[in-house]
């Protein structure tokens, strides 16, 4: 096995530098546990995303994969397969949609559900072709496609991609009035996360949701929930729009749905939306493989039969409080729900970047986000216990962080 540094100097060599990943390398794992060449052990309390929320190397999902590698991988869209019927049987039961579009990465899921609706507007609700307007949220992230990226509201995200797609306008999130006032009679669809993850754990206020649920049927348009991040556990519920009942016309999925095994997402929604497709007009060549569906099946199933929606709604509230109950000095904030939590951090204290470099060497996995937010969201199955001694060595790490930082101009900030 090749050392940390043969692996990080062949990466940097031969790999685009899309990424600028931390000098640790990872090659095996275990629940909510990874190792590196060298055999040191570390807590995994980012959780792929939380694309990892049924662990690493989920015994279940594992042997369903080697299962159907037996039997056959791939098919060609043109034909069926019966795992991709099981699992859209499934996932139709779960949310209580009516289809489901398999597709392979998260960007690809909303992708599929800006085509779907934009076709839905044109064949049912009689729009003129090429009209459809679309209403996001400020501080968004769907993915980094060039549509995706052309309604980012990040400069960072987009100012390098032009020309960008039109046909998107933004308000703030969690600003019903904004949402209603910026409908017009072009307007297809409002697509939103509805808790923004990428954008620093933000929360909406209680009730939007519900509220933008009453306002979407009221003028007519489709509601579309971005549950790539949030969806299948994460926050406490199944999907996070049931923590106010506040069901979509549409739906995007991905991360968790492929087990911490492969990509695989989806768009799921309602019929009459969803047939407004036609054959031919979208696909994917590996949305829908029989080892894809087969792994998705099985993570439904374990999310299911282990209750891991209850235990993020058990486990997430305990470690925040946790946190709180430390009155750390340089911390603004601490927010989530489930097991998605966000740690804010002063900006005097240097960035939720070096937090994470720290950490990694006090053997806790992390990753910032909107640079000053540090993310905790662990994989589902944690222990108690290790969820938290890995927030205990967290807030160790944040009280060393903060004598290395200006604490005058902390303590002088209001």
């Amino acid at each position: 096995m090749a050392s940390t540094k043969e692996v990080i100097e062949k990466a940097k060599t031969f790999g685009s530098h899309n990424y600028a990943p931390f000098d640790l390398v990872l090659t095996r794992g275990e629940g909510a546990h990874v190792w590196d060449p060298e055999g040191k052990e570390y807590l995994d309390l980012l959780g792929g995303y939380s694309a990892l929320n049924h662990g690493h190397k989920h015994p279940k999902i594992m042997a369903a994969a080697h299962a159907q590698l037996d039997k056959i991988a791939v098919v060609a869209r043109c034909f069926l397969n019966e795992p991709l019927a099981e699992m859209a049987e499934s996932l139709v039961k779960l949310s209580g949609l009516d289809r489901v579009m398999p597709m392979n990465s998260g960007a690809e899921a909303v992708e599929s559900a800006i085509k779907v609706v934009r076709a839905w507007g044109v064949r049912v609700k009689g729009l003129a072709p090429h009209k459809a307007q679309i209403i996001v949220c400020s501080n968004n992230f769907h993915g980094r496609t060039t549509t995706v990226v052309s309604f980012s509201s990040e400069p960072y995200y987009r100012e390098q991609f032009g020309p960008l797609t039109p046909g998107f306008t933004h308000v703030p999130f969690g600003d019903i009035e904004a949402l209603e006032n910026a409908i017009t009679q072009d307007t297809v669809a409002f697509l939103a996360e509805p808790i923004q993850g990428e954008g620093g754990i933000v929360l909406p206020p209680p009730g939007w949701m519900a509220q933008v649920r009453e306002l979407c049927t009221r003028k007519g348009i489709a509601l579309i929930w971005d549950e790539v991040q949030t969806g299948l556990g994460r926050t406490g519920k199944m999907f996070a729009w049931q923590h106010e009942d506040a069901k979509p016309d549409l739906m995007t999925l991905g991360k968790a749905l492929g087990g911490g095994v492969m990509p695989v997402s989806a768009c799921v929604g309602k019929r009459e939306f969803m047939d407004a497709i036609h054959p031919g007009e979208h696909g994917s060549t590996f949305g829908g493989s029989p080892f894809g569906m087969t792994i998705a099946k099985t993570a439904l199933e374990v999310l299911v039969d282990e209750k891991l929606s209850e235990r993020a709604a058990e486990l997430g509230p305990k470690a925040m409080q946790r946190i709180r109950d430390a009155k750390l000095p340089g911390v603004k904030d601490v927010r989530g729900k489930g097991m998605l939590i966000g740690i804010e951090l002063h900006p005097a204290m240097g960035g939720a970047h070096k937090l994470c470099e720290m950490l990694i060497k006090n053997g806790v996995l992390t990753k910032e986000t909107r640079k000053h937010v540090l993310r905790l969201a662990p994989p589902l199955v944690i222990s108690e216990a290790d969820l938290m001694k890995g927030v205990d060595i967290t807030i160790e790490t944040i009280r060393q962080m903060y004598a290395q930082a200006d604490q005058g101009a902390i303590s002088a900030s209001p």
